[in-house]
């Protein structure tokens, strides 16, 4: 039962994730704001996730990992409800950076799995969790077509916060604590070293189109964010218990898999972004079939289906071959769908195909990651190393927003008299897309093993503590 309630944790995040994208070009006039006003209803989220991400693994492995589940829980269920109630744009985006804190909870949801789960369960736990990602994303679109069409935007955040109540009671009854604790004082001056680091950062990635990536306010913030992070580095260094064990984080084994975590984020996210604006483009363009918002999500209910049905097979492949082959075998499922993207598929059902085979690689990479980045730490350390693979797949997403929007306004066509993105942008963006998922594949190829890990058998990310 821990299983299924760690694992629909997921369908909240990724819920919370997606609602707003498909309604920002109805913001601007909801909210009487300009549409860069609008879109930092996405940008908050992100940057407050990443933030938020480190700070609350660290959190997890001192105090509890569930401890922090459910604060984190209950810091969204207040999120929700701002946004609920919210009488103009600027409480509208607090109640999203409440809601950023979501993007911690699958780390300490993973984390939690190791410390409470029989031995022989962990993986599927792990790859149910991740699977349940794409499957809230997947269902999150019809919602909000549906909320678009019918009711009233407010229903969306409402109906997350009836999801958080809902999962705050389930995890408070039926999640049992972790035992494992590194205890040590809290690095409060290393959280808000990677903070500031992370917002430059971010900002400068997500607004760089918007702002011009040679402007002085974008160049500024990417040079605050190197100076930043080597200060932090610095610190981090000398510290006996700092946020991030950078000296754990270097190992080739973290590093080259936090790397190709980078590269798979792009790579997912080009499909996930791009596959509804594709259906949901006029017949016109030749390349899009126009159907409506609603339509088009459910025509890509199949990828939810499909990364379900995979999860189970992801978890077989780790415990029997090892997670690397599993994530080698995602990224290469990855690049083939999108090279198909990249064809502009003819027809529905080509198009629902495509998704699909990246739907599978996606859930096949994203289970074993988690699996990897365990097998590779010290126990005491999983929630914050975990945390910090979901900040590199921030990473990943937000570069492949912002090369999309970098590539969509330079790549134009006009029709009917409107401004839209030629065939040609999105053929560069899946190319980019799946160069990133072979990049990720060679990554994964040349990854050692950590130290005492010789047989996928003995692999300790797949062991975790029985629940006593």
């Amino acid at each position: 039962m821990a299983i299924l309630v760690l694992a629909s944790c997921g369908l909240l995040v990724s819920l919370i994730q997606t609602m707003v994208v498909p309604l920002l070009p109805q913001f601007p006039r909801l909210m009487s704001v300009s549409p860069s006003t609008a879109a930092w209803l996405v940008t908050a989220t992100l940057v407050a996730g990443a933030v938020s991400a480190p700070v609350l693994g660290r959190l997890g492995d001192m105090y509890g990992k569930r401890r922090m589940l459910l604060v984190s829980i209950a810091v969204i269920l207040v999120g929700s409800v701002v946004g609920a109630a919210a009488p103009n744009i600027l409480l509208l985006i607090v109640g999203r950076v409440l809601q950023g804190v979501s993007f911690g909870v699958i780390a300490l949801g993973m984390s939690l799995m190791r410390d409470v789960l029989p031995p022989e369960r962990v993986g599927s736990g792990v790859a149910l969790m991740s699977s349940s990602l794409g499957v809230g994303g997947a269902i999150g679109l019809p919602i909000t077509g549906l909320v678009a069409q019918w009711a009233s935007w407010r229903w969306l955040f409402a109906g997350t916060a009836v999801v958080a109540v809902i999962q705050l009671l389930l995890v408070s009854r039926l999640v049992p604590e972790s035992r494992v604790r590194t205890g040590g004082r809290f690095d409060a001056v290393g959280a808000v070293g990677i903070a500031g680091a992370l917002v430059c950062l971010l900002l400068g990635i997500s607004k760089g189109t918007e702002w011009g990536w040679t402007s002085p306010t974008i160049l500024g913030l990417f040079g605050a964010a190197v100076g930043l992070l080597l200060l932090w580095g610095r610190w981090e260094l000398g510290r006996r218990a700092p946020l991030v064990d950078l000296r754990v984080s270097a190992r080739p084994s973290v590093l080259l898999t936090n790397t190709a975590t980078v590269l798979i984020g792009f790579s997912m996210f080009a499909t996930f972004m791009l596959a509804t604006q594709i259906l949901q483009a006029p017949v016109e363009t030749g390349y899009g079939f126009g159907l409506s918002l609603l339509l088009a999500g459910v025509v890509l209910l199949p990828i939810g289906g499909s990364m379900v049905v995979f999860s189970s097979a992801s978890a077989m492949i780790s415990r029997i071959r090892g997670p690397r082959t599993t994530l080698i075998l995602g990224t290469a499922l990855l690049a083939v769908g999108n090279v198909g993207f990249a064809l502009l598929p003819s027809s529905e059902l080509l198009l629902i195909g495509t998704a699909t085979i990246g739907a599978i690689g996606a859930t096949l990479a994203y289970s074993s990651l988690p699996l990897l980045i365990m097998r590779a730490v010290p126990e005491t350390e999983t929630a914050a190393a975990n945390s910090l693979n979901t900040l590199m797949r921030q990473l990943g997403t937000s570069t492949c927003t912002a090369v999309v929007a970098a590539v969509s306004t330079a790549l134009v066509m006009d029709v009917g008299g409107e401004t839209r993105p030629s065939g040609t942008a999105y053929t560069v963006v899946f190319l980019a897309a799946a160069i990133a998922a072979v990049l990720a594949m060679a990554l994964a190829a040349v990854t050692p093993a950590p130290e005492g890990v010789s047989d996928p058998r003995d692999d300790p990310a797949l062991a975790g503590r029985a629940a006593t």
